[in-house]
C-alpha cells in the first residue's frame, strides 16, 4: 500500500471514529458533571460504582441514557389503569406470604408492564426500559433493577423459600413499591426533575 494510501485511510477511519463520537460528546458536554449527579442523584452515584470509580466511563453512559430517551413522554394510564395494577400488587403482596419467589417474579412483570402502558419501552427489551426509566425516575429507579435481578436469580438458581433469599426477595419488593406509586401516580412524579430541567433552561 502507498504512502498515499495509507494517509487516505487513516484520515477516513478518523472522520468516522468523529462522526460515531460526536453524538456522545455533545450529551457529555450538555448532560455532564453536575448536572448528571443533579439528574441521576444515587443512580449517578450506583453507576460510577459499577464502572469501579470510572466517572467519565458512568458519565459517558448516563449522558448517551439522556439522549436517547430525554425527550420521551410518558403516556397517561387509562381510567381504570390505576385501580387495575393496584390490584395486581395487592395480589403480589398477598402471594409473598406462601411464595416469595413467585411474587417477586410476578413484581417484575407487573413494573415491566406498567412501565409499557407508561410508553417506555417494552419489557422484553429490560436494559432499554431500565435505561428509559432511569431518566425520568431515577430515585427510585433501583427498586425495579432489585427485582428484577432477584427474580432472575431465582428462575435460574432456585433461591430457598426461607432464610436470606426471602429477606433479599422482600428488600426487592419493599424497595419497587416506590416506583411503583411514581408510575401509578403521575401527579406525585417527576417533581425534582421538573425544577432540575427548569434551572436548566434559565442557565443555557
Amino acid at each position: 500500500m502507498s504512502t498515499g494510501m495509507i494517509v487516505l485511510t487513516v484520515i477516513v477511519a478518523v472522520v468516522i471514529i468523529a462522526a460515531a463520537t460526536a453524538p456522545i460528546l455533545r450529551g457529555r458536554g450538555r448532560y455532564g458533571g453536575p448536572r448528571l449527579k443533579r439528574r441521576f442523584g444515587p443512580e449517578y452515584e450506583r453507576t460510577v460504582a459499577l464502572y469501579d470509580g470510572d466517572t467519565t466511563a458512568a458519565e459517558r453512559e448516563l449522558a448517551e441514557r439522556v439522549e436517547r430517551h430525554g425527550d420521551l413522554r410518558e403516556r397517561p394510564l387509562d381510567p381504570a389503569g390505576p385501580e387495575h395494577y393496584a390490584a395486581r400488587w395487592t395480589a403480589v403482596q398477598e402471594h409473598f406470604v406462601q411464595s416469595p419467589r413467585q411474587a417477586v417474579a410476578e413484581a417484575d412483570r407487573l413494573l415491566a408492564d406498567l412501565a409499557a402502558a407508561r410508553g417506555y419501552p417494552d419489557g422484553g427489551r429490560y436494559d432499554e426500559q431500565f435505561a428509559a426509566l432511569s431518566v425520568h425516575h431515577a430515585d427510585h429507579v433501583d427498586g425495579y433493577r432489585q427485582v428484577h435481578r432477584v427474580a432472575r436469580a431465582g428462575a435460574r438458581d432456585g433461591l430457598t423459600e426461607a432464610g436470606s433469599g426471602t429477606e433479599e426477595m422482600r428488600t426487592a419488593l419493599v424497595g419497587a413499591r416506590a416506583l411503583f406509586d411514581d408510575l401509578t401516580h403521575p401527579s406525585r412524579e417527576h417533581g425534582r426533575h421538573r425544577a432540575t430541567h427548569a434551572s436548566h433552561s434559565k442557565g443555557s
